[in-house]
């Protein structure tokens, strides 16, 4: 629900943080906007924010460094230490969907990379990537198309077949140009 409305969301919350009578946004509102920040990978901007939470907010609500946790963890692309932290803590009702779409998508993100970068890799690797336990990522593995050998426990991923990007010919650039300049000039 709340990720279906992401950008209405974001900007609601950057509103509210900006024209909070004190100054200070409400600890829900950081949390929520810090949260939606790692969903969208935006660590730049959930870094910033940290650094601008007052202190006295940080430290009277411990959620918000839980979240922020998972953005450090999620800077150093510790996938691990990622979903230790995103499953090791009972999130409250304002973030726990958006934490949850937190960790499907930092799930997906490492599922691409795996097929973008490896022939082959362990099982167990797969595992601690996706946050998945050895059993139910080899079935995923499996449902994905890749390769699982038991015995030696490798995965062999099969590559994620991109759409090629579509180039204008350079007679259309040339015209789209000659076309923009002629705007330009009239």
């Amino acid at each position: 629900m709340v990720v279906n409305n992401i950008d209405k969301l974001i900007e609601d919350l950057e509103r509210q943080e900006l024209e909070a009578p004190t100054g200070i946004a409400s600890p829900q509102v950081y949390s929520q906007l810090l949260a939606i920040y790692l969903y969208q990978n935006d660590l730049c901007n959930a870094k910033f924010l940290w650094k601008r939470i007052p202190l006295t907010v940080k430290n009277t609500n411990p959620e918000l460094g839980e979240i922020w946790k998972v953005g450090q963890h999620l800077w150093k692309s510790d996938f691990t230490a990622t979903y230790a932290s995103l499953n090791g803590f009972n999130w409250s009702e304002t973030v726990s969907e958006i934490m949850r779409n937190v960790q499907d998508v930092v799930r997906q993100r490492a599922v691409d990379l795996i097929s973008q970068a490896y022939s082959s890799i362990t099982l167990d690797t797969v595992a601690s990537m996706t946050g998945l336990s050895v059993d139910v990522c080899a079935a995923a593995c499996l449902e994905r198309g890749w390769r699982v050998e038991p015995d030696t426990k490798m995965v062999y991923p099969v590559r994620k077949v991109s759409e090629p990007v579509v180039q204008p010919s350079s007679e259309d650039q040339l015209y789209k140009l000659t076309d923009f300049v002629s705007f330009l000039e009239n």
